[in-house]
């Protein structure tokens, strides 16, 4: 699945446990009717994607939805909910990717001051 939106937060890598388990999390805002507040996790290898991006960025994240289930000590089970990323594209080098250049300004150009319409050249057209 992908989510697209603005970056409103990056968050700071952090490490848990005597295994060196890492998790960045990263909020998007959706941009849509009613604009949504997206918390996304990234953890081990993948927290590093988040490093060139900043605050502001219109991105498109791809995501996995994991549910994971909890007995607590009273007996009673639990069920959370996450989106863990592992892509992120910037959707402003993406719009731009496949577009030619816009044309320069006329003035841009110099005039041809030597043309003369009475002599033949061997173009085509």
């Amino acid at each position: 699945m992908e989510l697209q939106g603005k970056i409103k937060m990056i968050d700071e890598t952090k490490t848990y446990g005597n295994n060196g388990f890492r998790k960045r999390e990263l909020v998007i805002t959706t941009e849509e009717q009613y604009p949504q507040h997206i918390l996304i996790e990234f953890v081990q290898d993948k927290t590093d994607l988040l490093n060139n991006y900043k605050v502001g960025q219109g991105v498109k994240v791809s995501i996995n939805v994991r549910g994971r289930e909890w007995v607590n000590p009273q007996g009673e089970t639990k069920y959370f909910n996450s989106i863990q990323g592992w892509r992120v594209e910037n959707l402003s080098q993406a719009a731009g990717s496949g577009e030619m250049p816009p044309m320069p300004p006329a003035e841009a150009f110099e005039p041809a001051n030597d043309f003369n319409e009475e002599e033949h050249d061997d173009l085509p057209f």
